[in-house]
């Protein structure tokens, strides 16, 4: 073979074998047993591309003194690939005009795009779904698809759209909780405590299939966001729009039934009792008496000194008892001198 003529000082040979001169100076190469002779441009400067990893398709980013511009290398195949920005280079970039008025353009025509396709595909597929569920009793059996509501609340939220979801279902139950208020307000006296017992167990019912397939906004707005969560804030309305409206002649009814045993069902009862008492614990106050029948430690605890009240008290109720017909069973075995 004949002798390779390099000029070994002005050149330069990286990881890859690209070899760059920094003079005008000559390089022979041989490729394929070919010889060529290829004359650099004067002053070149070569710097790897940033962000390259060892083992990995490289290429160089050759700028010249004359040209201004920058061309990225493929060091395999020596062809120019992208133009690279002129941030990678060291001198500062110039402003580029229009282009922040674009981009922030084309957002916006995105997001208006988006919250379209909320309002006319996601919201009202969940909507009809809510008034479907907030409308069912507990022994109804409504078909609603859990899985394609599911979807549409995920959809939503990836979609950056959860504060608007979530002033939607509010909004969505709102109204309806000040329908069932007006509903309420026309109920007779005599049936006011069950048409409350009604309202309060149909809605916290649907909340046991709204919250759950409201997960998805739960999790990554109304916890992360807003610090709460979802079924007290459901819960709350219910309180606001309903409890708090009708809790001054509710109240009366309950202390008046409580007062005469059996003249509203003792399951019914406890149910609306519990049930304020979960919404605004401070309502007991209120009543002491007639929540400390159905919620334990509403009263102070029991001393010593009162035993004998406490004994008075019971007596008087079993005779209360008894006095209305309620008799105390087949006696005929207890012991001659057993008043108890």
């Amino acid at each position: 073979m004949e002798s390779m003529d390099v000029d070994s000082s002005d050149v330069k040979d990286d990881h890859n074998h690209n070899r760059c001169a920094s003079g005008s100076s000559k390089v022979r190469t041989y490729r394929s047993s070919q010889l060529t002779e290829v004359t650099t441009l004067p002053q070149p400067v070569c710097a790897a591309a940033p962000g390259g990893e060892p083992g990995s398709r490289r290429g160089k980013l050759c700028s010249g003194g004359t040209t201004g511009g920058s061309k990225f290398m493929d060091s395999d195949s020596g062809s120019e690939s992208s133009e690279v920005s002129e941030s990678d280079c060291a001198a500062p970039p110039a402003p580029v005009e229009g282009k922040f008025t674009l981009d922030s353009t084309s957002k916006f025509f995105l997001n208006a795009m988006a919250v379209e396709d909320y309002q006319k595909n996601h919201w009202p597929n969940l909507e009809k779904a809510i008034d479907r569920l907030l409308i069912q009793s507990p022994t109804d059996h409504i078909s609603v698809s859990y899985a394609q509501i599911y979807s549409y609340v995920y959809k939503c939220v990836c979609q950056q759209h959860s504060e608007l979801l979530y002033n939607d279902l509010t909004s969505k139950i709102t109204g309806h909780l000040q329908q069932v208020s007006a509903h309420l307000q026309a109920s007779p006296p005599e049936n006011f405590i069950e048409s409350f017992n009604v309202a309060l167990t149909q809605y916290t019912g649907s909340l046991q299939c709204i919250v759950p397939v409201f997960m998805y906004l739960n999790k990554f707005y109304i916890e992360s966001k807003l610090n709460r969560d979802l079924r007290e804030d459901l819960m709350n309305l219910f309180a606001d729009h309903i409890a708090e409206k009708h809790i001054n002649t509710l109240m009366p009814l309950l202390i008046k039934a409580h007062a005469m045993p059996f003249e509203v069902q003792p399951s019914t009862m406890a149910s609306v009792v519990k049930g304020l008492y979960s919404l605004r614990p401070e309502w007991a106050q209120l009543a002491p008496a007639l929540f400390s029948g159905f919620i334990p430690q509403i009263n102070p605890p029991a001393v010593e000194s009162l035993l004998s009240d406490y004994a008075a008290h019971d007596q008087k109720l079993q005779l209360e008892l008894s006095m209305n017909g309620f008799s105390r069973g087949d006696r005929s075995r207890k012991r001659a001198n057993d008043d108890s």
